[in-house]
C-alpha cells in the first residue's frame, strides 16, 4: 500500500475517531481528544514520510483532529468552550514537555533498552520545542476567534463549511508561519527554509479540507 493511500485511510480513521468520541461521550470526549492529539502530534511528528512528492511529517493529521475538535465546540457550544480547551490542549503539551525532559535525567539502567528511544522523540531542541509550543496556542486561539466572527456573518447551516474552511487552512497557515520561524529561520538558506514552510502548510491545508464532511456529521449529535 503506497503512503498515499495510507495517508487517506489515516485521515479519514483520525477524523472518524474525534466524531466517535464526541458522539459517545460529548464535549468532555472533545477535551479529552484535544489533550491526546497534543501530544500523539508531537510524536508523530518525528517520522517524516514521501508523500505526493513531498517530505512530511507524520503528525499533521492527528494535529489536524484538533483544529476539527475545537471548531465542534465553537458550532455547539460557543467560544468560550472553544478556549479552553485550547487551554487545556496547551497545558498538556507543556507538561508532557516537562515531564519527559525530566525522565531523561535519570540514569538508564545497564540492561535499560528505552532510554535512547525516548531521548529520540522527547530531547528535542529548544528551538523547536518553543516553536511547537507557540504555533499551538497562537494558531489554535486565531482559529476559535475567526470561527466565531464567521458564525456571525455567515450564521446559517449552508455556511458551516465557510466557517470551518475559512477558520481551519487560515489558522494553519499562521501555524506552519509561526513554527517554521521559531524552529528553522536562519538554520538553513531561505530557499530550503521556504520549502520547508510551503511544503508543511500544503499537507495541513489538505487536512483542513478532509475534516469538512466529519464536522456536517458532528453537528447532528447532541441537539
Amino acid at each position: 500500500m503506497t503512503n498515499e493511500i495510507l495517508w487517506i485511510i489515516f485521515a479519514i480513521v483520525n477524523f472518524s475517531m474525534v466524531t466517535f468520541i464526541y458522539r459517545t461521550f460529548g464535549k468532555q470526549g472533545l477535551f479529552v481528544w484535544i489533550g491526546m492529539s497534543t501530544v500523539i502530534a508531537n510524536i508523530q511528528v518525528t517520522k517524516t514520510i514521501e508523500m505526493f512528492g513531498l517530505t512530511a511529517t507524520l503528525g499533521n493529521i492527528i494535529y489536524g483532529t484538533a483544529f476539527l475538535a475545537t471548531d465542534i465546540l465553537n458550532e455547539k457550544y460557543g467560544k468560550e468552550d472553544a478556549k479552553r480547551a485550547v487551554w487545556l490542549g496547551f497545558f498538556t503539551l507543556i507538561s508532557m514537555t516537562v515531564m519527559m525532559k525530566i525522565a531523561l535525567l535519570f540514569t538508564p539502567a545497564p540492561d535499560d533498552f528505552a532510554h535512547d528511544a525516548l531521548a529520540t522523540l522527547f530531547d528535542v531542541m529548544p528551538r523547536v520545542a518553543l516553536g511547537s509550543l507557540l504555533a499551538y496556542l497562537v494558531s489554535q486561539y486565531f482559529d476559535v476567534w475567526i470561527y466565531a466572527k464567521l458564525k456571525e456573518k455567515f450564521p446559517q447551516d449552508k455556511w458551516l463549511w465557510v466557517r470551518n474552511n475559512g477558520s481551519t487552512m487560515i489558522s494553519q497557515l499562521l501555524d506552519s508561519l509561526v513554527f517554521c520561524l521559531v524552529a528553522f529561520y536562519g538554520e538553513f538558506p531561505a530557499n530550503v527554509w521556504l520549502e520547508v514552510f510551503m511544503t508543511t502548510y500544503i499537507i495541513k491545508f489538505l487536512v483542513a479540507a478532509l475534516d469538512t464532511p466529519f464536522l456536517y456529521v458532528a453537528k447532528k449529535f447532541h441537539q
